[in-house]
């Protein structure tokens, strides 16, 4: 429970240091905001695509997502 906890805190960091809003996320991504909302709040590190487009979008590497 406490890895997701610092995976959504890190997503989140991550978003806000890039100056976007969940909706510029969303947007960028092709998603909805809560989609957004929901991986900022859960574990998104299970599904590969999504690590890869919020690490290409942050640019982060993709090792820091799945951490």
């Amino acid at each position: 429970m406490e890895n997701k906890n610092s995976q959504s805190i890190t997503l989140k960091a991550w978003r806000v240091n890039k100056g976007m809003s969940q909706q510029d996320v969303a947007d960028r991504l092709g998603v909805s905001r809560p989609t957004v909302i929901k991986w900022e709040q859960e574990d998104a590190k299970n599904n590969g695509l999504v690590i890869y487009a919020l690490a290409k979008l942050y640019d982060v590497d993709i090792d820091d997502i799945k951490a």
